[in-house]
């Protein structure tokens, strides 16, 4: 053994080949932190330093390769500014150069996920060998970084500009065969024969039969493009990279331009532009967001998986009641991710609805190679469709997805306990009733919770686990076991009206309400908020929800906080709903809607929406930008920290993701509390108090302003 860390080994295997093996102990995953990237130094001294080394092979003790840099490392690097920064990658950029600089030939076998900085090690080789199930990429863009161990440097120099370009600003993983295709990598082998082909390519370099140096020259020289070529080449990729991206999202744009930088350099050269690219993007803002968001997502990944460990048994039979749309989509997604389902109705409209949307959405993976039309059959034969309850008692959780109704949920969720055992779990798909209201007429109501789906149920990727006050840690463990099952994140929270994302997105509406009644153009307030990152304005959403959903949600809302949520004039949504015009659905909403080429709904601007808003409004006039989003996101921040207090949600964390999974919050502002952090509290409550007369909506929680007083943050405070 030429080295034995705690991350790695280093030992020597026949005909002098150095085997230099990731396992980094206590992880199920390969990482470059602070340790491995300390042994990985401390490995190439060795390898230098031993005799009769004749070619190197990197291999890992684990599933995967190397997932890519330890995130977690990055926040207190980052806050250190740009020499902190560099000090975070200079070691692991000095390890990668030794490595490529070898005096011996070296090849990896890369059997399982090679992502970021695995990747870009594996670039450092001579040659790559992956296995058949293996995946590379470099996806640090949706951090808002640039790959920062040579990735812009070394990659386009293996597999050319454009490519590396488009690899490397959509941060997608690529299989085997677009990476073999681009010649990322050498061959595809089958993973249990990967370390054997390795050996053997190793032995034929070391014979002379393949020349390494010259595959190394081509590595470390500048990219061999004219003038013309790369005016062309670049030019186009950045205005292409820098449409799709948007302004808010800068990291795409600064890989393409670190490769356009160095490809007239050397390595060495091209590196200290790769760098200043990397520092750059690190500073921004929304490093800092996607950073947080993908440690906030570890973070209720880890409480879901908590709930699942309780779990006393697992959900092997599911049913759904009510077909419909929510009712197929969750039948789809129960029986994709592998759980038959029993889809009950009350009639065979609803069955054959259920079914056609689970066909529908079978049948687009097909078309897009995604699914085989054997597994499409086998996914459709886990939904048993039926308009009885044969069968329920050996049923482990029922999901009632019939209509927004407290007395028909009642009527539906009183039999149903009748036709399945008592172990059974129940849970309502209802989006704003309370599911201690829910309960009353349950005789077992510690098996009975919320599980609420978002629309439409195979995209969005939230779902809600709410707990009334009976219900039983057993039923919520069960539940919450069931949606990592099922492909979804889950979030638990306590019951009141609304629960946690739509108590908090009402708000957000009214505001849009108050700005409508005091004279704003729908249209200009939707732009304003889609360029402060909003997916869609407000009028967009409510149509895109269904404005007749929306005002029953409402008044839900208003019922459960009167305070703040009861309305003294006609809200737009009440203007539009009483005239018939309910959004997608019926093609008339605020806007008009007409199918594209596609067949999608596409929005029209009509002046009958103005109309109508007429009589019910102020005199039109232009709002600052500014003004907009104050009043906009004030209502939705209050809301969210009053969520917080009551302890309806457990953690900014889960707060944030809730809204960022559920309703599309901007990802690059790192959600509700990461924004109020960055913007600071203080000034949080002098923008809220300047809107005091809007109403109860607009005040900072006694709370908000004794941590704005104190300079406390909601993530500092951990």
């Amino acid at each position: 053994m030429l080295f034995s860390g705690k991350a790695l080994t280093v030992q020597m295997l026949d005909n002098g080949i150095a085997e230099l093996k990731f396992d980094l102990q206590g992880e199920s995953v390969n990482k470059f932190n602070r340790q491995t990237v300390s042994e990985f130094s401390q490995a190439l001294d060795a390898i230098e330093a031993a005799d009769g080394v004749k070619g190197v092979l990197l291999t890992s003790g684990k599933g995967v390769f190397i997932v890519g840099a330890d995130i977690t490392e990055f926040g207190g690097a980052f806050s250190a500014g740009a020499e902190g920064v560099a000090d975070l990658m200079n070691q692991n950029n000095e390890n990668i150069n030794r490595l490529e600089d070898l005096p011996v030939p070296t090849a990896v076998a890369i059997n399982g996920y090679a992502l970021g900085g695995g990747f870009e090690v594996c670039l450092g080789c001579d040659f790559r060998l992956m296995g058949e199930e293996a995946k590379v990429g470099l996806p640090e863009v949706k951090l808002g970084l640039i790959p920062g161990w040579g990735g812009t440097v070394r990659l386009p120099r293996v597999v050319g500009v454009d490519v590396a370009a488009e690899w490397i600003a959509a941060g997608k993983e690529q299989k085997p065969a677009a990476a073999l295709e681009a010649h990322a990598v050498d061959a595809v082998i089958p993973t249990v024969k990967l370390k054997d082909a390795a050996i053997k390519l190793l032995e034929r370099a070391i014979n002379g039969e393949l020349d390494y140096k010259a595959i190394r020259e081509l590595k470390k020289s500048p990219i061999p493009l004219n003038d013309t070529e790369a005016l062309m080449a670049f030019f186009t990729t950045k205005a292409f990279v820098g449409q799709q991206a948007g302004k808010n999202y800068p990291s795409p744009v600064a890989a393409v331009e670190s490769i356009e930088q160095g490809y007239k350099l050397t390595r060495d050269e091209a590196l200290k532009v790769e760098q200043e690219k990397f520092i750059f993007c690190a500073q921004t803002g929304t490093a800092k967001s996607l950073v947080g968001l993908f440690l906030a997502d570890q973070a209720i990944g880890k409480v879901a998986k908590g709930w699942e460990k309780k779990a006393d048994k697992l959900i092997e039979r599911a049913a759904v009641l009510g077909a419909g749309i929510m009712g197929g989509g969750i039948a789809y997604q129960s029986a994709y991710k592998g759980t038959p389902i029993k889809m009950k109705d009350i009639d065979q409209k609803g069955i054959d609805l259920g079914l056609n949307e689970a066909n529908k959405l079978l049948s687009k993976l097909v078309d897009r190679k995604r699914l085989t039309p054997v597994k499409m059959g086998e996914v459709l034969n886990r939904i048993e469709p039926t308009l009885s309850y044969d069968g329920f008692n050996d049923i482990d959780v029922v999901v009632e997805a019939v209509v927004e109704s407290p007395k028909v949920k009642h009527a539906v969720l009183k039999e149903v306990e009748t036709k399945v055992s008592e172990d059974t779990v129940i849970a309502s798909n209802t989006s704003t009733i309370s599911i201690n209201q829910l309960a009353e007429p349950l005789s077992r109501p510690e098996n009975f919770l919320g599980m609420h789906f978002f629309n439409p149920v195979h995209k969005m990727p939230l779902v809600e686990v709410i707990r009334g006050e009976k219900t039983s840690d057993t039923a919520v463990a069960r539940v919450v076991a069931y949606a990592n099952k099922m492909g979804k994140k889950a979030i638990v929270v306590r019951d009141c009206p609304g629960f946690l994302v739509n108590r908090v997105l009402f708000p957000y509406f009214a505001g849009f309400s108050m700005l409508v009644r005091d004279g704003a153009d729908f249209q200009a307030v939707d732009k304003v908020m889609e360029r402060w990152g909003w997916p869609m304005g407000p009028a967009y959403l409510m149509d895109v929800v269904g404005i007749d959903t929306g005002v029953h949600a409402e008044s839900v809302m208003a019922e459960g906080f009167p305070e703040r949520m009861g309305k003294t004039f006609t809200a737009a949504s009440d203007v539009m709903y009483e005239a018939g015009r309910y959004g997608q659905k019926n093609n008339k909403g605020f806007y008009n809607y007409e199918q594209d080429k596609k067949g999608r709904p596409k929005k029209v601007a009509t002046e009958e929406s103005y109309e109508l808003l007429k009589p019910h409004v102020a005199e039109r006039r232009e709002f600052e930008k500014d003004e907009i989003i104050e009043r906009m996101m004030v209502p939705m921040a209050t809301e969210l920290s009053r969520c917080l207090e009551e302890g309806i949600v457990d953690s900014p964390a889960e707060a944030d993701m809730a809204l960022i999974y559920g309703i599309g919050f901007p990802p690059f502002r790192g959600g509700i509390f990461a924004w109020l952090d960055s913007i600071g509290l203080d000034e949080f409550v002098k923008i809220a108090d300047k809107y005091a007369d809007l109403g109860e909506l607009y005040k900072p929680t006694d709370r908000m302003r004794e941590m704005a007083a104190s300079g406390k943050t909601y993530y500092g405070d951990k």
